[in-house]
């Protein structure tokens, strides 16, 4: 009774794993290898984080199959990132073209960086005034100490101890 728990156990964990593969059959190698391509370059539109070949989404079955329906049909790369880019918008490539619309995610980080910088050379600067002491300071820091060493020694030679 227990092997039977075990192997059903097992075959319970492999199934999900089976159902989740994807085969397409294609007669043209560079068909094939186009379709990789695209499949790389698409985003999944529910991951966000993953492009159409490595996520599991239901979403991206879905466009994994448009994509494969449309390359079979004859259609060229273009066209398949035209329907993408027309039906989701840019987000699902993920090299967006510079546009006014995209101009925030191309130089957001050049800009973050910059301001960045100039905060930290600004600060900087700021450390290296206050660390940095004027002659005058120094000259009167001097004239204190020898002062107090002029003090002590004469309270020295008066016979107090210390």
């Amino acid at each position: 009774m227990k092997f039977l728990v075990s192997l059903f156990l097992v075959f319970s964990l492999i199934a999900p794993v089976q159902a989740s593969i994807q085969i397409y059959e294609f007669k043209d190698p560079a068909i094939e290898a186009e379709y990789k391509d695209l499949l790389d370059e698409l985003r999944c539109l529910v991951c966000q984080n993953q492009n159409l070949a490595g996520s599991d989404a239901d979403l991206a079955q879905d466009l994994r199959q448009q994509t494969y329906d449309m390359l079979t049909q004859g259609k060229t790369r273009a066209e398949v990132v035209d329907y993408m880019v027309t039906r989701y918008g840019d987000f699902v490539l993920y090299r967006p073209p510079v546009k006014s619309s995209t101009m925030l995610l191309w130089a957001g980080p050049f800009a973050l960086l910059f301001i960045v910088l100039i905060v930290v050379m600004l600060r900087i600067k700021k450390t290296r005034s206050v660390e940095a002491p004027q002659q005058e300071n120094l000259d009167q820091a001097k004239n204190l100490l020898a002062d107090d060493v002029q003090q002590i020694n004469g309270l020295n030679k008066k016979g107090v101890t210390k």
